[in-house]
Parts: C-alpha cells; sequence; structure tokens
C-alpha cells in the first residue's frame, strides 16, 4: 500500500495534465491550422507560441512540483480564456433548441474546460494530499469544502 500511497497522487496530476502537451505538439506539427484558430486573437503569432509554451512547461511543473500551484493558477487561466474564446457555445441559434451541431460540442468543449478548471484549482488551493490508505480507510468521510482556513487541522471521520 506505500507504493500505491506514494505515486497515486502523481498519477493523479499526469491524468490531469496529460493533454496538454499533446495539444502543444499539435500546435507544433499543425501550425497552419493552429495559427488559423488563432487569427481571431491579437497578436497571433506571439499567443501561438505563448500556449505552447504553457501547454508544455506547466503541466511539467505541475507534475514535478515545482512551483506546481503557480503554474496550475496559470494553466486554469488558460483554460478558462480557451474556453471563453474558443468555445462560444451560446452564439449558435441551434444549441438553445438542444440540438446536435456546432454549438453542442462547444458546449460540452467549455464544461470539460472548467472540470479542468476544478481540478488545477485543488492544487492551488489544497492544503495537503490524502493518502489512498486514507481514503480507502474512511470511504465515507468528506473533504472540507469551505470554513477551514491555513493552519487548522481536518480530520477523516
Amino acid at each position: 500500500m506505500s507504493f500505491i500511497n506514494d505515486y497515486a497522487p502523481l498519477l493523479l496530476r499526469i491524468c490531469l495534465v496529460i493533454l496538454f502537451p499533446f495539444s502543444a505538439l499539435d500546435k507544433i506539427r499543425n501550425r497552419s491550422s493552429a495559427m488559423q484558430q488563432a487569427s481571431a486573437l491579437p497578436a497571433p503569432q506571439l499567443m501561438l507560441v505563448l500556449s505552447i509554451i504553457v501547454e508544455l512547461a506547466t503541466p511539467i511543473c505541475i507534475v514535478s512540483g515545482w512551483h506546481d500551484r503557480l503554474a496550475a493558477l496559470v494553466l486554469a487561466g488558460f483554460c478558462v480564456l480557451t474556453a471563453v474564446l474558443f468555445h462560444p457555445f451560446w452564439r449558435d441559434p441551434k444549441f438553445w433548441t438542444f440540438q446536435e451541431g456546432e454549438g453542442l460540442q462547444h458546449f460540452w468543449e467549455f464544461l470539460k474546460n472548467f472540470g479542468l478548471v476544478g481540478g488545477l484549482g485543488l492544487i492551488v488551493l489544497a492544503p495537503r494530499t490524502s493518502s489512498v490508505s486514507e481514503a480507502l480507510a474512511h470511504p465515507l468521510s468528506s473533504t472540507v469544502v469551505s470554513g477551514t482556513h491555513a493552519g487548522e487541522s481536518r480530520s477523516l471521520d
């Protein structure tokens, strides 16, 4: 169980950020398509380069634990911007009738981005990661959502 306790947080961090390096590689390999998408932004070439840097650097920081909170905050901001700028589901008139189409696809992508924001936010705010042993020993316990301040202890009842 010690092996699992030691490596579960690492594996979960990898799962959380694994798509970003592949997204960066896609932008590099398919530069013309990425530039076309970025053309709606100011300074599209700069934005493309910055997005590649963010998608390559922040996952490394998060997985390695080196400035992981800052990296998670930056990546969460990137996810918010990506959701708002590239997945504007609200603009598609078909979306409001809940019909299959581009609007509905953008809606799901928008929500997935905010799901990632939630996971990254937990890295930013989490005071510590529980071990797998603790979670298995107390499967019905809850984590503290609010009301706990830095320095206060929390128990798994």
